[in-house]
């Protein structure tokens, strides 16, 4: 691998700041992370340095950076590649010490962590080696062999992962997904509960055989809701590279499994497309949902989810739902893009379902109903929902559930009730910058009933209903409306909301008939005071 393959890769979206040719076509031998203001003792030649400039500051002369990248040209460094995080940007002086010493400088943005890029250099080193020679390789031949037998034979991921070890002395071992399901556990590895494993994978360092644990991604390529990592909880005497040739190993089993599921959208997609027609006919609904390998009988339930409207957000949503129901024991679900965007999902309670995941022990919610018991769908997933937040900084995610739907024919309107639920939980959080689940049987209040209105018909509504005191340029109507809301707050009472306004009650009944005049409403009427507090909240 080389310098300019780093810039190429989309994920780590890293800025080239000063680098000829040449300096980019050096290649890479390893990583070293550092803030030490004289690295130069502790790097091999050929590596990439990693540092987040906590060693400078602001105040600092110039000499400093000199020293710093004079070190790493004496040693041979292949680039330098400087975090933006603690100052905000790479400071000049560091870029003029680059260019006088000829090292290649590189700014990695506050998003891209230094695992990732750690991670990422381990496993295309090992792609490379990977088409050399076999005395090139850190696995034993015959370990190769039997690993490549097992794959192309279809082996289960805890015969894989076993055998794969096996060598090593079998220490206890776990390929665990980004929301901290258990994919494959060694014998000697204790069942390990999702909240427990989603937050060692969040702790975890960049890669390194430290001798409290080790943890490193399978597929640097994989988005951050279908990324799977290999994790050794305890010291293991065995050299980077061949922990990196087992995460291979499980590269290649996801990539089969992915084809397989990109498969099983298809007739997912069909089904929900079914779905979304308000009258869809007898007879094709159970085909599809058979199809899909559901039952076709109910009850089912229907989440939909949105990861925003940016490319490949619909895609992403695919995926992470797929992740987040794959926690859910006695469930079978078919998952697919949407048409008119974001990922849905058909769930079907069926315990005992062949083919259903075993549960994992301390999966986040645990302790929920059974699950054929009413809400149990509804209280597993609002449990997770924290667990499938966490895997993007970036994003997030919202979701909406509808309440069970009895039978085939009732998923058009289970769909419906998702994507209003959704649309619910999208206002809800981005009111308040939050990841949102929201279940249709959430909505028991008129103000969360109207956020899964869409914007324009809310604001549509607002405007008709309050007529001319929507015009929030005029501070007359600016004041009724702060009346009138604070009189519906205070259920009609004249005493009461003059109290909270500090004004006479003759001034408040004043108001309050102008507010009358202006909308045509009469606030001694239920269905008016309902009216129009419904269209304060949709303002």
């Amino acid at each position: 691998m080389h310098v300019e393959d780093l810039l190429r890769l989309e994920s780590l979206d890293l800025t080239l700041l000063w680098g000829s040719p040449p300096l980019l076509a050096r290649e890479i031998n390893g990583v070293t992370a550092t803030d030490l203001e004289d690295p130069g003792r502790f790097l091999q030649r050929g590596e990439i340095v990693l540092s987040g400039l906590v060693w400078w500051s602001a105040a600092d002369e110039e000499a400093k950076a000199d020293r710093f990248v004079a070190a790493l040209r004496d040693a041979g460094a292949a680039a330098l590649l400087a975090g933006e995080e603690t100052h905000g940007t790479v400071p000049e002086v560091l870029v003029d010490a680059c260019r006088r010493h000829g090292i290649a400088l590189l700014s990695v943005p506050v998003h891209t962590s230094f695992r990732a890029i750690t991670d990422t250099v381990y496993l295309r080193q090992w792609g490379d080696l990977s088409r050399r020679p076999a005395d090139h390789y850190a696995l034993p031949e015959n370990v190769r062999g039997e690993l490549s037998r097992l794959l192309a034979d279809g082996a289960d991921p805890d015969t894989l992962l076993t055998r794969a070890v096996a060598h090593l002395g079998a220490p206890p071992c776990y390929v665990l997904s980004a929301t901290g399901r258990t994919i494959a556990r060694t014998p000697a590895a204790p069942p390990l509960p999702a909240r427990q494993a989603a937050r060692r994978l969040k702790a975890a360092a960049p890669f390194a055989a430290a001798p409290a644990s080790t943890t490193l991604r399978v597929d640097p390529d994989a988005s951050p809701y279908g990324q799977w990592y290999l994790h050794l909880p305890g010291p293991v005497d065995a050299p980077p590279r061949m922990l990196h040739e087992i995460a291979e190993v499980f590269a290649q089993y996801r990539q089969g499994l992915l084809r397989r599921r990109a498969a099983a959208r298809v007739p997912a997609a069909e089904l929900l497309d079914l779905a979304a027609a308000p009258r869809p006919g007898s007879a094709p609904l159970p085909a599809a949902l058979r199809a899909c390998g559901l039952p076709d009988h109910g009850p089912y339930t229907v989440i939909a989810v949105s990861m925003g409207a940016e490319e490949g957000a619909a895609e992403a949503g695919a995926e992470a739902l797929d992740e987040l129901l794959r926690h859910l024991p006695g469930h079978r679900f078919a998952t697919a893009r949407l048409a008119t965007g974001g990922a849905a999902a058909v769930i079907a309670t069926d315990s005992g379902a062949p083919g259903a995941e075993a549960p994992v022990p301390g999966a986040p919610g645990a302790g929920a109903p059974a699950a054929g018991a009413p809400g149990a769908v509804v209280t597993a997933l609002k449990g997770l929902w924290p667990t499938l937040d966490a895997c993007d900084d970036a994003t997030l995610p919202y979701g909406g559930i509808s309440t069970p739907a009895a039978g085939p024919q009732e998923l058009n309107g289970a769909l419906e009730q998702a994507r209003y639920a959704l649309t619910a939980a999208v206002r809800a959080g981005s009111a308040d910058g939050t990841a949102q689940l929201t279940a249709v049987e959430d909505l028991t209040t008129l103000d969360a009933l109207l956020a899964g209105i869409p914007a324009d018909v809310r604001t549509a509504f607002g405007v008709h209903a309050l007529g001319p005191l929507a015009d929030g340029t005029n501070p007359s109507h600016r004041m009724l409306l702060e009346t009138l809301d604070t009189f519906l707050a205070h259920n009609g009472s004249w005493a009461r909301t003059a109290e909270a306004l500090h004004l006479h009650v003759n001034t408040v009944h004043y108001r309050i008939g102008r507010v009358e005049l202006l909308t045509g409403r009469d606030l001694a009427r239920l269905d008016h005071k309902l009216d129009l507090k419904a269209a304060l909240l949709c303002r």
